[in-house]
Protein backbone atom coordinates (compact mmCIF):
# COMPACT_ATOMS: atom_id res chain seq x y z
CA UNK A 1 0.00 0.00 0.00
CA UNK A 2 1.04 3.60 -0.56
CA UNK A 3 1.76 5.55 2.95
CA UNK A 4 0.00 8.62 3.18
CA UNK A 5 1.53 11.43 1.81
CA UNK A 6 2.57 13.48 5.44
CA UNK A 7 1.95 17.72 5.52
CA UNK A 8 5.00 17.85 7.78
CA UNK A 9 8.10 15.73 6.39
CA UNK A 10 9.77 16.45 9.59
CA UNK A 11 7.72 13.94 11.46
CA UNK A 12 7.87 11.55 8.86
CA UNK A 13 11.62 11.67 9.10
CA UNK A 14 11.70 11.41 12.98
CA UNK A 15 9.03 8.43 12.89
CA UNK A 16 12.42 6.68 10.88
CA UNK A 17 15.28 8.06 13.13
CA UNK A 18 16.33 5.43 15.19
CA UNK A 19 18.64 6.93 18.36
CA UNK A 20 21.91 5.87 17.49
CA UNK A 21 21.81 7.96 13.87
CA UNK A 22 22.04 11.12 16.02
CA UNK A 23 25.89 10.32 17.49
CA UNK A 24 26.39 10.79 13.55
CA UNK A 25 24.02 13.41 12.69
CA UNK A 26 24.61 17.09 13.16
CA UNK A 27 21.56 17.73 12.32
CA UNK A 28 19.01 15.65 13.67
CA UNK A 29 18.33 16.13 17.70
CA UNK A 30 15.59 14.01 18.21
CA UNK A 31 15.38 10.13 17.35
CA UNK A 32 11.70 8.36 17.10
CA UNK A 33 11.38 7.54 20.45
CA UNK A 34 8.86 9.81 22.10
CA UNK A 35 6.86 9.30 18.82
CA UNK A 36 6.98 5.42 19.41
CA UNK A 37 5.66 6.32 23.07
CA UNK A 38 2.81 8.16 21.37
CA UNK A 39 2.41 5.35 18.87
CA UNK A 40 1.85 2.51 21.06
CA UNK A 41 -0.69 4.44 23.68
CA UNK A 42 -3.00 5.31 20.19
CA UNK A 43 -2.26 1.50 19.24
CA UNK A 44 -3.69 0.55 22.15
CA UNK A 45 -6.46 2.14 22.45
CA UNK A 46 -7.64 1.58 18.36
CA UNK A 47 -7.14 -1.87 18.72
CA UNK A 48 -8.78 -2.54 21.93
CA UNK A 49 -12.18 0.11 20.93
CA UNK A 50 -12.07 -2.35 17.47
CA UNK A 51 -12.17 -5.84 19.43
CA UNK A 52 -14.53 -4.49 22.05
CA UNK A 53 -17.17 -3.55 19.53
CA UNK A 54 -16.63 -6.31 17.40
CA UNK A 55 -15.99 -9.69 19.55
CA UNK A 56 -18.82 -9.00 22.11
CA UNK A 57 -18.93 -12.49 22.77
CA UNK A 58 -15.20 -12.24 23.95
CA UNK A 59 -14.61 -12.11 27.62
CA UNK A 60 -11.74 -9.69 29.10
CA UNK A 61 -9.38 -12.74 28.96
CA UNK A 62 -10.20 -13.61 25.36
CA UNK A 63 -10.19 -10.10 24.37
CA UNK A 64 -6.43 -9.51 25.93
CA UNK A 65 -4.83 -12.59 24.44
CA UNK A 66 -6.07 -11.38 20.98
CA UNK A 67 -5.05 -8.14 21.57
CA UNK A 68 -1.89 -9.45 22.34
CA UNK A 69 -1.01 -11.45 19.80
CA UNK A 70 -2.16 -8.47 17.36
CA UNK A 71 0.21 -5.72 18.79
CA UNK A 72 3.33 -8.22 19.58
CA UNK A 73 6.44 -7.53 18.02
CA UNK A 74 6.73 -9.71 15.69
CA UNK A 75 3.34 -8.60 14.63
CA UNK A 76 4.30 -5.23 14.24
CA UNK A 77 7.84 -6.05 12.41
CA UNK A 78 5.89 -8.42 9.93
CA UNK A 79 3.99 -5.58 8.89
CA UNK A 80 6.83 -3.15 9.05
CA UNK A 81 8.64 -5.19 6.68
CA UNK A 82 5.69 -5.33 4.01
CA UNK A 83 5.48 -1.67 4.34
CA UNK A 84 9.15 -1.86 3.99
CA UNK A 85 9.90 0.32 7.01
CA UNK A 86 13.43 -1.26 6.48
CA UNK A 87 14.63 0.59 3.69
CA UNK A 88 13.39 4.06 5.71
CA UNK A 89 15.16 4.15 8.91
CA UNK A 90 18.37 6.48 9.36
CA UNK A 91 20.66 4.26 11.07
CA UNK A 92 24.52 4.62 12.73
CA UNK A 93 26.71 2.64 10.64
CA UNK A 94 27.17 0.28 13.69
CA UNK A 95 23.27 -0.50 13.49
CA UNK A 96 23.60 -0.55 9.53
CA UNK A 97 26.05 -3.01 9.86
CA UNK A 98 24.80 -5.25 12.63
CA UNK A 99 21.55 -5.64 10.28
CA UNK A 100 19.32 -3.46 12.22
CA UNK A 101 17.21 -2.83 9.13
CA UNK A 102 16.04 -6.52 9.29
CA UNK A 103 15.65 -5.79 13.16
CA UNK A 104 12.61 -7.23 15.09
CA UNK A 105 12.90 -4.68 17.76
CA UNK A 106 13.92 -1.88 15.48
CA UNK A 107 11.08 -2.55 12.93
CA UNK A 108 7.97 -3.13 15.82
CA UNK A 109 9.14 0.54 17.40
CA UNK A 110 9.51 2.49 14.16
CA UNK A 111 5.89 0.96 12.93
CA UNK A 112 4.35 2.44 16.75
CA UNK A 113 6.78 5.98 15.71
CA UNK A 114 5.13 6.23 12.47
CA UNK A 115 1.76 5.80 14.10
CA UNK A 116 2.91 8.70 16.43
CA UNK A 117 4.10 10.90 13.66
CA UNK A 118 0.43 9.99 11.60
CA UNK A 119 -1.35 10.66 14.69
CA UNK A 120 0.03 14.32 15.08
CA UNK A 121 0.29 15.21 11.37
CA UNK A 122 -3.38 14.18 10.53
CA UNK A 123 -5.27 13.18 13.09
CA UNK A 124 -7.03 10.08 14.64
CA UNK A 125 -9.00 9.32 12.24
CA UNK A 126 -6.15 8.72 9.81
CA UNK A 127 -4.48 6.54 12.05
CA UNK A 128 -7.80 4.56 12.51
CA UNK A 129 -7.40 4.21 9.05
CA UNK A 130 -4.18 2.73 8.80
CA UNK A 131 -4.33 0.57 11.74
CA UNK A 132 -7.32 -1.34 10.11
CA UNK A 133 -5.68 -1.87 7.07
CA UNK A 134 -2.11 -2.75 7.92
CA UNK A 135 -3.24 -4.66 11.25
CA UNK A 136 -6.86 -5.50 12.07
CA UNK A 137 -7.23 -7.11 8.83
CA UNK A 138 -5.48 -9.78 10.29
CA UNK A 139 -8.13 -10.07 13.28
CA UNK A 140 -10.31 -12.66 11.17
CA UNK A 141 -7.58 -15.08 10.56
CA UNK A 142 -6.46 -15.40 14.24
CA UNK A 143 -9.68 -15.71 15.62
CA UNK A 144 -10.49 -18.17 12.52
CA UNK A 145 -7.08 -20.30 13.44
CA UNK A 146 -7.70 -20.37 17.63
CA UNK A 147 -4.58 -19.06 18.17
CA UNK A 148 -5.77 -16.66 20.68
CA UNK A 149 -2.79 -17.34 23.52
CA UNK A 150 0.41 -16.42 23.18
CA UNK A 151 3.43 -18.57 23.60
CA UNK A 152 4.00 -17.87 27.61
CA UNK A 153 0.28 -17.99 28.06
CA UNK A 154 0.10 -21.65 26.49
CA UNK A 155 3.33 -22.40 28.47
CA UNK A 156 2.11 -21.33 31.77
CA UNK A 157 -1.44 -23.50 31.47
CA UNK A 158 0.71 -26.47 30.29
CA UNK A 159 3.17 -26.55 33.31
CA UNK A 160 -0.22 -25.61 35.73
CA UNK A 161 -1.96 -28.93 34.27
CA UNK A 162 0.57 -31.00 35.58
CA UNK A 163 0.47 -29.08 39.18
CA UNK A 164 3.75 -27.16 39.11
CA UNK A 165 4.32 -23.04 39.70
CA UNK A 166 4.59 -20.99 36.95
CA UNK A 167 7.08 -20.98 34.76
CA UNK A 168 10.39 -18.86 35.86
CA UNK A 169 11.87 -16.66 32.92
CA UNK A 170 15.66 -16.04 33.55
CA UNK A 171 18.11 -13.51 31.72
CA UNK A 172 21.17 -15.94 30.62
CA UNK A 173 23.51 -13.76 28.74
CA UNK A 174 23.55 -10.10 27.39
CA UNK A 175 25.30 -9.04 24.44
CA UNK A 176 26.24 -6.09 22.30
CA UNK A 177 26.18 -2.05 22.82
CA UNK A 178 23.64 -0.30 25.11
CA UNK A 179 21.42 0.81 22.14
CA UNK A 180 21.39 -2.45 20.34
CA UNK A 181 21.78 -5.45 22.86
CA UNK A 182 20.79 -9.27 22.58
CA UNK A 183 18.85 -10.81 25.35
CA UNK A 184 19.24 -14.71 25.91
CA UNK A 185 16.72 -15.87 28.23
CA UNK A 186 15.98 -19.47 29.91
CA UNK A 187 12.52 -20.36 31.09
CA UNK A 188 12.64 -23.03 34.21
CA UNK A 189 10.07 -25.12 35.62
CA UNK A 190 10.96 -27.03 38.47
CA UNK A 191 14.97 -25.84 38.06
CA UNK A 192 14.71 -27.74 34.75
CA UNK A 193 15.79 -25.22 31.27
CA UNK A 194 12.51 -25.97 29.13
CA UNK A 195 13.80 -23.33 26.24
CA UNK A 196 15.75 -20.91 25.29
CA UNK A 197 15.32 -18.06 23.26
CA UNK A 198 16.71 -15.00 21.52
CA UNK A 199 15.58 -11.16 21.00
CA UNK A 200 16.57 -7.69 20.96
CA UNK A 201 13.84 -7.16 24.19
CA UNK A 202 13.59 -9.14 27.45
CA UNK A 203 9.48 -9.65 25.84
CA UNK A 204 10.91 -10.99 22.83
CA UNK A 205 13.59 -13.26 24.27
CA UNK A 206 10.89 -14.39 26.69
CA UNK A 207 8.28 -15.22 24.00
CA UNK A 208 10.77 -17.06 21.81
CA UNK A 209 11.84 -18.82 24.95
CA UNK A 210 8.53 -20.09 25.88
CA UNK A 211 7.93 -21.10 21.94
CA UNK A 212 10.79 -23.44 21.77
CA UNK A 213 9.60 -25.00 25.40
CA UNK A 214 5.82 -25.72 23.70
CA UNK A 215 7.55 -27.46 20.41
CA UNK A 216 10.18 -29.06 22.86
CA UNK A 217 7.02 -30.57 25.12
CA UNK A 218 4.85 -30.85 21.17
CA UNK A 219 2.40 -28.73 22.24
Amino acid sequence: MNLPKFKNHTLFLQAFTHRSYLNESKQETESNERLEFLGDSILSFVVSGYLYRTYTDYNEGKLTNLRALLVNTKSLASIAKHLDFGSLLRLSKGEEDSKGRQNQSLLADCYEAYLGALLLDQGLEAVEKFITETLLSKTDEIVRKKTLKDPKSLLQEHVQSLKQNSPLYKVLREEGPPHSKTFTVGVFAMDALLGEGVGKSKQEAEENAAAKALEKIGE
